[in-house]
């Protein structure tokens, strides 16, 4: 189908496209005349999900944001802050709306109270303003006041109802933390009696370290130089008044040996008195020995043996420090926790800030007259074209010479209408002026 027979089809067809196109604005504009107009209130809060926690410092992530801005708008629409703004407008102890209620269908099983709150979820509407962080909360009414009214109320009651969840929140994840601290007590009272009781019965002592003291003394003791020998010192800590007769009674012996014999009743004598003062120097020196202690290579030997010995029950003793020290540090953990969410559950900062009040609307907001009337007029011309080709394919005409374009059969002639004595106009486009100017013959 070629243009100029799609313009000549409308053409004849017009008075079904104008009666549509009609039909379909008196339609539109009686149902804007019918139906009553709703207003729509505004309030504005903005979250603060961009904020360290005043409590803990912690930052919401990007991921949870979303999460967290998604949960906000359903909650805004939950029956408990419905529940707040109807009690609030004291819709409870109305005569008109407890025979609205009264009037409801006979399946509806919902108390006065839900089915009430109810009319506000249904009217209730809550979007995140893109690019931002501010919550925009609105609400429906066919009266202008009573729009706006609800948006604050509704914004009220979410800011409160947030403020309560917080709180709770925040006191059973105190009271789940106490009871975890409370646990971790007794296991570390266990675990230290464990610790001092394998300490007592095999005589080890940890410092606090965790580290032995019998390798820290043997650390010690390694890291002492031994000291350089004093001869003058040693001398004289191994002299003694015994050790003086006794050199003094061998130079009279020698003395003597060169003028008298062997058994001179005075060299005898002599000898005698040496014997006996050589068993006192003896027991000096051995006196003087005792009394120095043991040499430094000995000590560490010892002591390196020693720490050998206990070393296994050493490495157990260390083990368990190790597991007070952990549980230990879970139990801080678990009080500091515990505090921070007391002071969150005392908070009064719900990480809403409100940015005004709602203000009255001027116009209704729905039925939109203009946007009505424009979707009319699309609506009743594309209805009328439908309709328009839908009846001319069910009874075609012939309303110009390529509606005989067949092929192999040639068009002979056509021959023109006269033109009418009303007619003065010089347009002689086919199909325009006149649809039916031209007619076939054979």
């Amino acid at each position: 189908m070629s243009f100029i027979q799609l313009i000549r089809i409308l053409w004849a067809r017009k008075a079904i496209i104008l009666l549509t196109l009609l039909c379909s604005i008196a339609g539109a504009w009686l149902v804007v005349k019918l139906i009553p107009p709703r207003f729509e209130g505004t309030s504005r809060v903005m979250l603060e999900i961009v904020k360290p926690d005043p409590v803990t410092g912690q930052m919401m992530s990007s991921q949870y944001a979303r999460a967290y801005v998604a949960t906000q708008i359903e909650l805004i629409r939950d029956y408990r802050i419905a529940g707040k703004v109807v009690d609030e407008f004291g819709w409870t102890s109305s005569p008109a709306m407890a025979a609205r209620y009264a009037a409801r269908s006979i399946g509806d099983k919902r108390d006065f109270r839900r089915w009430l709150a109810q009319i506000i979820i249904d009217g209730t509407h809550a979007n995140l303003i893109p690019g931002s962080n501010i919550l925009e909360i609105g609400f429906s009414s066919t009266s202008p006041e009573v729009a706006a009214k609800a948006a604050d109320a509704i914004r009220d009651a979410y800011i409160e109802q947030t403020l309560v969840m917080k709180r709770e929140g925040a006191r059973r994840n105190a009271q789940w933390f106490r009871q975890q601290a409370s646990k971790i007590s007794g296991d570390l009272a266990a675990a230290e009696k464990r610790k001092t009781d394998f300490e007592r019965e095999n005589g080890i002592v940890l410092q606090a370290d965790n580290s032995d003291t019998e390798e820290a003394r043997l650390a010690a003791l390694a890291s002492t130089a031994p000291a350089a020998p004093m001869p003058s010192a040693a001398a004289a800590a191994t002299s003694g008044p015994s050790a003086a007769l006794l050199a003094q009674i061998d130079a009279q012996i020698a003395s003597l040996s060169q003028t008298l014999g062997p058994n001179h009743p005075q060299l005898q004598n002599l000898k005698r008195q040496r014997a006996a003062v050589a068993q006192s120097a003896s027991r000096e020196q051995a006196t003087v020995r005792i009394e120095s202690g043991p040499s430094l290579s000995s000590q560490l030997s010892a002591q390196t043996q020693k720490v050998l010995a206990q070393r296994g029950k050493v490495g157990e003793a260390q083990r368990l420090a190790a597991d007070v020290s952990v549980l230990r540090d879970q139990y801080n953990k678990a009080l500091q926790r515990v505090a921070d969410l007391d002071q969150e559950a005392q908070s009064t900062d719900a990480g809403i800030t409100v940015l005004g009040d709602a203000s009255i609307p001027e116009s209704p907001n729905f039925p939109n007259v203009t946007r009505a009337l424009l979707g009319a007029v699309a609506f009743g011309l594309g209805l009328g074209l439908f309709a328009a080709m839908i009846i001319e394919l069910l009874s075609r005409r012939v309303r110009g010479v390529e509606d005989l374009a067949i092929r192999g059969v040639p068009v002979i002639g056509t021959m023109a209408a006269a033109p009418s004595a009303k007619s003065t106009s010089g347009w002689t486009w086919p199909g325009i002026h006149n649809p039916f100017a031209r007619r076939v013959t054979e």
